[in-house]
């Protein structure tokens, strides 16, 4: 009975970091660029009782054996990087990345960061910003007198000067890949970290010969999260969490039966 006390409050507690990641997917349902963590299990270690495969005579061998489980844990909360829905935003410095890709950010301590969220700004100087002021990677700076600016499926932005008709080059937007994005390290903000889980980024210009996706302007790639879904996973957590507490219910009350076979 001891063992089910301890298995059911692994099973709770792991339930409870279910519900966070679930609050958390909820909680970004309208983030822009934000993907959805899922979280995963473990079994914990089996105490043998009988070993499976153990002499059961001379010439036998037991087929099953006897293994007690211990409970569960949470094992990962894995970054599921499906493409989310696109909106239309108007605004010629959005862009949407179709297919693989991350945007590359320079952070203010001089790391690179990677995003999928392609909301830009302008800020005092021209330069192509997010929006917390943190410069695309290599950086794009427009002219006070920029007009009509485009960005190209491949991520060259171009833009008009008054009295002109030919277009000039502001530079190139470059995406970056990983072989394991589930791996990189969310920081917030939108942005990732890479790690030794994600490898190391490849660089390269959108719709290119690296996998990478080309690029959408004026549109903003939304969550992919489903309300729905995270719903039903909800009801299913609160469903496992209160079996296991009945667990725990039902080990006490055995317990309160032995305490009073001496009365």
């Amino acid at each position: 009975m001891i063992r089910a006390l301890f298995s059911a409050a692994s099973g709770m507690t792991a339930q409870q970091l279910n519900v966070d990641t679930i609050a958390h997917n909820l909680a970004n349902a309208n983030t822009v660029g934000f993907k959805q963590r899922r979280t995963q299990f473990q079994d914990l270690l089996y105490q043998n009782v009988v070993q499976p495969g153990a002499a059961a005579g001379a010439q036998t061998t037991i087929p099953t054996g006897l293994q007690v489980g211990l409970g569960a844990r949470p094992s990962s909360n894995e970054i599921v990087f499906t493409q989310g829905n696109f909106q239309m935003t108007n605004n010629p410095l959005d862009a949407v990345i179709q297919g693989k890709g991350f945007f590359q950010i320079r952070r203010p301590n001089g790391e690179i960061a990677y995003s999928r969220a392609g909301n830009f700004h302008l800020n005092r100087d021209g330069v192509v910003v997010t929006s917390d002021g943190d410069p695309m990677e290599p950086q794009i700076t427009l002219p006070p007198e920029a007009q009509s600016v485009t960005i190209a499926p491949d991520g060259t932005v171009s833009f008009v000067q008054p009295g002109q008709a030919a277009a000039q080059v502001a530079g190139q937007i470059q995406l970056a890949n990983f072989v394991n994005p589930a791996g990189l390290n969310g920081i917030g903000g939108n942005l990732f970290m890479p790690t030794d889980a994600s490898g190391e980024p490849v660089v390269g210009v959108p719709g290119g010969q690296e996998g990478l996706g080309s690029l959408r302007q004026g549109y903003v790639e939304a969550s992919n999260v489903s309300v729905v879904e995270e719903f039903i996973n909800l009801i299913l957590s609160q469903r496992a969490y209160e079996a296991n507490s009945k667990v725990v219910k039902a080990a006490d009350e055995m317990y309160q039966q032995v305490n009073q076979l001496t009365r």
